[in-house]
């Protein structure tokens, strides 16, 4: 038999070798150095805190600023710390800080790292969506037809300036026979709406309604809500007390709603995590967290920070959840799939 003779081509094997001996050197000055142990002690305190800050983000107080809601509504972003601190250790040659920094990574992780993978699964009975449109938007007639072209049977659109609500109506009327808008707010249904109405969040003027949806699964109660925004001022803090007061009378609305399946569409102006929110989170799941694919954040549309729009269910089993294509508004839409 023959024999074949198989040699190293090109460099790859050396440039290994060279990896490898660097590596190597590396750790053989680290083992030697008797100060790893000693060094770092700042940057472990800070990791620890870290890790504190994001245990303990509940007892941060509202009193001044709203600083608790501040920190919960970009808390997923306290992660970008944990890489900032490794580079400092491995500058720092400390293995005190490189330890101290697993407490953080295996918070956040424990915090938002079902939120990374895709959860979205299995067949669902009812599509919906929600967008809140910009009522600057310069685009009302392209924007509605993006959504409508998602394939939702359900479609909640906040921020509608009156004199655009006609733009949208017959953007949308060919593919959903049901509509009504109630202030700045609007739901259009490719099955029968009736109970159909405002819904007072203690405004002064309408920014939320429902509707009794009667689809081939059922009925579902929609409930439509653009909560009043926030605010970040220096001599103010996190200004929300408008939006709490307005979250606090939704979700008694929600409460008192007879019909036992509801979806919750709309710009909520906070995030899961944020407290003053309590009222309306603590009884509902959000589709995000339940079926979705990625952290799902929505805001701003050209570099999203947070996920303050919101499909929300009680009674109902969300499979599927995810953000839509940019339009022309500030805010990206999203959808999900459920099942009644």
């Amino acid at each position: 038999m023959a024999r074949v003779d198989v040699t190293e081509t090109g460099n790859g094997g050396a440039d290994g070798r060279r990896t490898g001996s660097r590596v190597r050197a590396v750790v053989d000055r680290w083992r030697g150095d008797p100060g790893i142990w000693r060094r770092g002690s700042l940057l472990a305190g800070c990791a620890v805190a870290l890790a504190l800050l994001m245990i303990f983000h509940a007892e941060i107080p509202n009193k001044i600023g709203n600083l608790g809601s501040l920190t919960e509504t970009f808390l997923p972003w306290l992660g970008l710390f944990v890489p900032v601190l490794l580079v400092a250790a491995l500058l720092r040659r400390s293995a005190t800080a490189l330890i101290a920094l697993l407490v953080p990574a295996l918070v956040w992780l424990n915090l938002f790292g079902g939120l990374v993978g895709d959860k979205s699964g299995g067949a669902g009975d009812l599509t919906v969506a929600t967008h809140n449109v910009n009522a600057d938007n310069p685009d009302p007639e392209g924007t509605a037809r993006q959504v409508a072209g998602s394939g939702a049977d359900v479609v909640a659109l906040e921020e509608l300036k009156p004199g655009m609500v006609p733009v949208y109506e017959k953007a949308l009327a060919d593919t959903y026979a049901f509509h009504s808008v109630q202030g700045t707010v609007g739901l259009w249904s490719k099955y029968p709406m009736t109970d159909t109405r405002p819904v007072d969040i203690r405004l002064g003027w309408t920014r939320a309604m429902r509707a009794t949806v009667a689809t081939p699964h059922g009925e579902v109660s929609v409930y439509v809500a653009h909560l009043p925004s926030v605010r970040v001022k220096l001599n103010a803090g996190f200004t929300a007390n408008q939006r709490d007061n307005s979250a606090d009378a939704l979700g008694e609305a929600i409460v008192r709603d007879e019909v036992g399946k509801v979806i919750l569409l709309g710009d909520l102006n906070g995030t899961m995590n944020d407290r003053s929110l309590n009222a309306v989170t603590s009884q509902m799941r959000s589709t995000q967290g339940a079926a979705g694919d990625g952290m799902g954040f929505s805001w701003p549309a050209a570099f999203p920070l947070a996920r303050i729009d919101q499909i929300m269910v009680k009674g109902v089993q969300p499979v599927g959840s995810w953000t839509l294509p940019a339009t022309a508004s500030d805010h990206l839409p999203i959808a999900a799939r459920v099942r009644l």
